[in-house]
């Protein structure tokens, strides 16, 4: 069983900001597959299975809050015993540009207070990532907490959706399928010509 945790903050006034892309691609994985989310207390998460080519795929989403999903992390390795591995986090990049999707295989925690989060609470950075570009050069005009909590525009979430989301969900299935690597795909000259 793979163990995917999207990055984003529980409540409905985050949806649709970009530190809620990770909330926003687990939406997207349960709607292709006939995933449901269901609230568990014990494990701090809305949980969702689905198989994907024979295997099972836990989707999880902290109900902890961005800056504490170890907590819910851990809760849910130690009740399956799973294995570091199987454990694929989605989440928002500010340092990375919009337009861009990269993965790592393991590593620091890059000033992401969720990955931070996660590595103390799992002992390790030895966890695949799924890193989804959200700097513009509107992060400039105010400070990083204020941007990330903002919403995508219009012409960004159409990028997300018909451009990014058919990437992420590739390398989703690479990493389910035990083909998952360090890699980077950018649609920068796509993003430029739709002014974002």
């Amino acid at each position: 069983m793979k163990l995917i945790i999207g990055l984003g903050n529980p409540e409905q006034k985050y949806d649709g900001t970009r530190h809620n892309v990770g909330f926003w691609v687990l939406d997207a994985l349960a709607r292709q597959y006939g995933g449901i989310f269901k609230a568990n207390q014990k494990f701090k998460a809305e949980l969702a299975e689905i198989v994907v080519s024979s295997e099972k795929i836990l989707l999880i989403k902290p109900a902890t809050y961005y800056n504490d999903s170890g907590l819910a992390a851990r809760a849910v390795i130690d009740y399956y015993k799973a294995s570091l591995k199987d454990l694929l986090i989605i989440h928002d990049e500010l340092m990375i540009d919009f337009g861009t999707v990269r993965t790592r295989t393991s590593g620091r925690d890059a000033g992401n207070n969720g990955i931070k989060s996660l590595i103390t609470h799992v002992n390790s950075d030895q966890f695949a990532r799924v890193r989804i570009g959200t700097g513009t050069p509107l992060r400039d005009l105010a400070p990083d907490y204020d941007f990330v909590l903002g919403r995508f525009s219009t012409e960004e979430q159409a990028v997300l959706q018909n451009d990014l989301l058919p990437i992420i969900l590739n390398f989703i299935e690479q990493f389910i399928g035990n083909e998952f690597g360090n890699d980077s795909t950018s649609i920068k000259k796509l993003s430029e010509e739709s002014d974002i």
